[in-house]
């Protein structure tokens, strides 16, 4: 059956988390191995039941959900924790319920499954469903599905790598060409500062021409000249009148 490998492989991790004694028995993972049935609800409006039944085919051959199979048991073991540290009395009995009921559980992974065909069933048409779980069937396929994450690893290390290398080269380019802009900006202080221009001297003011004396003018005719006043002079003999006698 479609859902019969991926549910007893969820079985399977299940147990090996819970550590249960006597897993692989019991009624729980032989019901897991039921198929869903594909009749009406959302089933009917993705496609036809063969439709549902290649998007299965698909969903299965490319392992869509076996990341989501640690989801129960790892909901278990943080129960189980939770419960334990409270009641560390009842450790036993914690343990064997919580096992039990996490078994009665392991059924509902197909409603997972089942989700997973519907959503590929709105997507790709039987055709494309048909075509994908072919390829993942085949040689190359199935090399894919084991060895991808081997490949994704190295990727992942190969574009770490490329960007460390990308941001330092980008970060170094960008210092040079910062420095050479702030060189160019900016003058270097320790050069020698150029000499400021003397200022100009101002222009030389033309001397004053001189004054232009007037010549005296001459006496009106029959007019008597005014006598010459000059100072005493105080010394003895001498006449500055102009009288020309000397005592």
């Amino acid at each position: 059956m479609i859902l019969a490998r991926p549910v007893r492989r969820f079985a399977l991790v299940l147990a090996t988390m819970a550590s249960l004694a006597g897993a692989g028995g019991g009624g729980g993972p032989g019901r897991c191995g039921r198929r869903l049935k594909t009749g009406g609800g959302a089933g009917a409006q993705a496609g036809t039941a063969s439709h549902l039944t290649a998007a299965r085919a698909a969903v299965d051959a490319i392992n869509a959900t076996d990341q989501y199979d640690i989801i129960l048991p790892s909901a278990a073991q943080a129960l189980k924790t939770e419960m334990i540290n409270k009641n560390p009395d009842l450790q036993d009995e914690i343990s064997r319920i919580v096992d039990e009921q996490t078994l009665k559980m392991v059924s509902r992974r197909g409603d997972l499954e089942r989700e997973a065909a519907l959503a590929y069933a709105r997507v790709f048409t039987e055709k494309q469903l048909n075509e994908i779980a072919a390829f993942y069937q085949s040689e190359a396929g199935l090399k894919l599905l084991s060895d991808g994450p081997i490949v994704t690893r190295e990727l992942i290390k190969a574009a770490r790598i490329w960007q460390n290398g990308v941001a330092r080269d980008l970060a170094q380019e960008v210092g040079k060409t910062m420095d050479k802009t702030v060189a160019i900006a900016k003058p270097d202080p320790l050069a020698a500062p150029e000499a400021a221009p003397a200022p100009e001297a101002p222009a030389a003011a033309k001397p004053a021409a001189p004054a232009k004396q007037e010549p005296a003018a001459a006496p009106a005719e029959g007019s008597e000249q005014a006598p010459l006043l000059l100072p005493d002079t105080g010394l003895p003999g001498v006449d500055l009148g102009g009288s020309g006698t000397a005592n």
